[in-house]
Formats: C-alpha cells, structure tokens, sequence
C-alpha cells in the first residue's frame, strides 16, 4: 500500500504553465519556499505548441481593449505591473533572439523552448521545486493553525505505483489553465476548486477557434481548401482585417480566429472579400475598359482564381459566359455589393479540441485586480486563463498569463 508523504511550504502553484511559473519564480524571489504542481509528465507544452512552435510571447502594443471579460477594467492593474516591456527585458537578458512580425507580434527567432528554457531556469535559480505526474484528489482549507492555510492532496502516478502526498501551504495558486486543447492538458479542474470556494464563475466557451459549416458552405470550403486571402470580418459590431484559409471542415486564418470571440451560435458573420477596395467602382471601370472580358477572369486579377469560380457559380451562374459589356449596372453593383459582404451563418466552431483560449471562467468580480487573490478567501489565488480574461490573438493571452502571474506572485 503506497505511502503517504507530508511536506509544508509557503506556496503551492497548481499549474506549470505560463502563468503558473511566472508566479512560481517571483513569489521564490522573494524568498518564499515554492512548490510547482503539474498533472502532464512534462511542464509548458502549450508554450512549447504556440506559434507554431515559435511562441508569439508577447506584443508591442498592449492595452485593456485587447481583452474580453465581464469586467473590461479587470486586466488594467496587472498590465501595468509587469508590462509587455517587463517581459521583452527578461527575455533580453537571457539572450533569446526574437522577431517582430505584423500587428507588433513578437515570437522566437528559434523555439518556443527557449521561452520555456528561460522560465525554468528562473525557477531554478530561486529554488522553485517542480513535480509533474501530479493526480489532484483534493484541495481543502485548514483552521489557521502553523500558518498554513489549504492542504493539497495528491497522487504523484510517475513510477509504477503512485506516492500519496498531503501538501500545506500559506497560499495556494490555481494556474491551471482552462478548457482548450485537452490533449495538451486543458481540463476544468481550476473551476471545481473556484466553486468548492464559493467563487463565481461565468460562462465558458471555445475561443480563438475555427468555424464550420453544415449547409452549402461546407463543401465549397471543402473545395477551396488551402485556398488563403486577406479580408476584412465583422460581427457583432467587432471587426478584424487579417488573413482568412479555407480548410476542410469550413473556415479558419487569424481573421476568423479573432472575430470567433465576438460569434453566438446563431450569428451571421460578414466578409469583405476586398477591403480598401469600392468593388462597384472597380468593376464599372473594367467593364469600360475592358467590356469583351468575363466578369471571373477581371476578378481573378484581384482574388484567387478557385474562389472566383465558386463566387461565380454563386453569385451570377447566369452570366458565366458573360462578357462584362453585356452586364446591366444595376446586376454589377448587387455583385459588388455581395463580395463587400458576404454574408455566412457558421453552424458551430471546431471546439476546445483546436481552441487556442476558452472565454469565460473565474469571475473577475471575486477576485482582487491588483493582486489576483480571491476576495472572500484568504491566500487563494487565480491567474492565467482561468480567470475571465481573454486576449485576442497576437500575444496577448501570453503577456497576461506573465502580468496576472507576476501580481500573485508579489502579493502570496
């Protein structure tokens, strides 16, 4: 029968993602004994996965209206703490070569690895202790007795049987993450110890996610796969200028990436297929100049050519053959207008399983904004995506894994 262990620190993070050891490392600067807790047999694959590999670790330019949460003021605190300028030194003295891409993205020259290579290394030299294999049974408050205030039970399952561990804290970090990409570890266990807390949580959904369709839609995609252009989307009063790729299942590209946080099943999106473009004043003008061409071959000129031809057969099948002389204004302009906003009705997005962020989570109205600590519970800290807090894509759920992390870990 497996034993159980006891051991006592200052701090437990639960969580050895981004934000968990940002908050490990600086509660250990301080002098603090630390304790990094991690279900997967190894820490930081999400980190390791971003970017392509890359990891967009931070950005230029950030501010609050970056994020989405209940409470648009929330992240203003944490932001100005440790700052994307913060983050940019750390990384500088560690010498790690980086790039800056369009939209002031930042991402490694090299590997996501020297990101995460860095934070273990502060770890390190803080004597921060990280256990993986880590299988939570239970999180519980003790009566204030030695200063120790929650005890974490758990099962270390790395060997062939598991050690029984019963951990005491003074302050326990939940960093666990949330719904996204299960097989990277997102699970909701972060919102289990919320409730057992009696700490609000607000609906949770995929967020930064592809769409998919179950109409029409579905095998045009299917057929324009691979197929990639630069759009403008808007929906629900947020627009985004990006890159938009048709896939297989429907349609994905940072474009729809991003307007996927503003989308409601049920909701219409718009598309301009050419921005910065008047399509009616452009398309009169080929039809004076060049009125024995076919309206596809002159739009081929602007758009891939694949994307035309469903537009074509969507949009004017009649006039297929069609030169342009022969077109009236009026069926131009009605076409003109249907490229500057088309208008799609997506069945349902691809899910946590490719979500990069899950909206929604810890009500931020329960926890302090300066010091990530649940207001009506002593010593019980939320940071990262857990929190209802979500960044849009360009390095923004990174840098607010690092400030939120960086204020818990100040204040434990």
């Amino acid at each position: 029968m497996a034993k159980t262990s006891r051991k006592a620190v200052d701090v437990i993070v639960l969580g050895a993602g981004a934000a968990g050891l940002m908050c490990a490392f600086t509660a250990a600067r301080r002098g603090l004994k630390v304790l990094v807790l991690e279900k997967a047999n190894k820490v930081g694959k999400k980190i390791l996965m971003s970017g392509g590999g890359r990891c967009n670790f931070t950005n230029y330019s950030v501010d609050a209206g970056n994020f989405i949460s209940g409470n648009p003021h929330f992240c203003k605190s944490a932001l100005s703490q440790f700052t994307q300028w913060d983050f940019i030194e750390l990384v500088k003295q560690h010498g790690i070569d980086y790039e800056e891409r369009k939209h002031g993205q930042l991402f490694c020259l090299n590997s996501a690895n020297d990101v995460l290579a860095m934070l273990l290394q502060e770890c390190e030299q803080s004597a921060v202790e990280i256990k993986t294999h880590c299988q939570l049974k239970s999180v519980s408050a003790l009566s204030a007795q030695d200063d120790k205030r929650y005890r974490v039970s758990l099962i270390q399952a790395d060997g062939e049987s598991g050690n029984q561990l019963e951990l005491d804290c003074h302050s326990l970090v939940v960093a666990t993450g949330a719904l996204s990409v299960p097989t990277l570890g997102g699970s909701d266990i972060g919102y289990v110890i919320a409730e057992q807390f009696n700490l609000p949580l607000t609906p949770r959904r995929a967020g930064l996610v592809p769409f998919m369709f179950s109409d029409s839609m579905q095998p045009l995609c299917e057929r324009l796969s691979g197929c990639s252009l630069e759009v403008e989307v808007t929906c629900n009063g947020s627009q985004f200028a990006e890159n938009l790729l048709f896939t297989h299942r429907g349609i994905s590209g940072p474009a729809i990436l991003q307007i996927s946080n503003y989308w409601f099943p049920g909701d219409e999106i718009e598309i301009n297929l050419l921005p910065g473009i008047d399509v009616g004043e452009w398309i009169q003008q080929r039809k004076q100049q060049q009125g024995k061409t076919r309206l596809k071959t002159a739009l081929s000129q602007l758009l891939p050519k694949s994307l035309v031809g469903e537009l074509e057969k969507l949009c004017w099948p009649e006039h297929a053959e069609t030169a342009m002389a022969e077109f009236s204004d009026k069926r131009l302009l009605e076409i003109a207008e249907k490229l500057g906003h088309w208008r799609l009705k997506p069945s349902a997005t691809e899910g946590y399983r490719t979500a990069e962020v899950t909206l929604g989570g810890v009500d931020t109205a329960g926890i302090s904004s300066k010091t990530m600590q649940a207001r009506q519970q002593d010593g019980l800290y939320f940071v990262g995506e857990v929190l209802d807090v979500t960044g849009h894509l360009g390095g923004y759920n990174f840098q607010w894994a690092w400030s939120s992390g960086f204020c818990a870990g100040q204040n434990v």
